[in-house]
């Protein structure tokens, strides 16, 4: 296969791979502080993201692909809050097992892989039209 139409196919499955990637971060985030409905019920778990290699036989190149979005089974957050609706008889609540300052440096992780992608494919476009503009000349 062409190499500019390769790096446009590595670029592509890197660029949906950190998408998933962000939009998993972004449901942590989201669901950082919230707690069980009742008291004694399980919060949010995190949500984790494992990436995979695998060969594309038509093209012959390593493409990144989503394996799997699993659990973070670490242990729940316990918090001392009597009137929180979801506080057991002790008065402390199960918060869920995400780390705010963990998932900031992902997403921020993520982004960049993402954005360095997308220059890739920006700049595979621009060699490709450069190599229409000389076979047109």
């Amino acid at each position: 296969m062409d190499p500019l139409f390769a790096s446009l196919k590595v670029a592509g499955s890197g660029l949906a791979a950190q998408s998933t990637r962000l939009r998993v971060v972004s449901e942590n985030l989201a669901n950082a502080l919230s707690s069980g409905k009742t008291a004694g019920a399980d919060p949010y778990r995190r949500k984790t993201v494992t990436f995979n290699s695998e060969l594309d036989r038509a093209s012959g190149v390593a493409l990144v692909r989503t394996s799997a979005v699993g659990v973070d089974r670490s242990p729940f957050n316990v918090e001392y809050d009597p009137g929180n609706p979801a506080a057991d008889s002790n008065g402390n609540v199960t918060l869920p097992n995400v780390n705010m300052i963990v998932e900031m440096s992902d997403m921020r992780e993520a982004n960049r892989a993402y954005e360095a992608d997308l220059q890739t494919m920006k700049q595979t476009r621009d060699l490709l039209s450069m190599t229409i503009d000389l076979l047109k000349g």
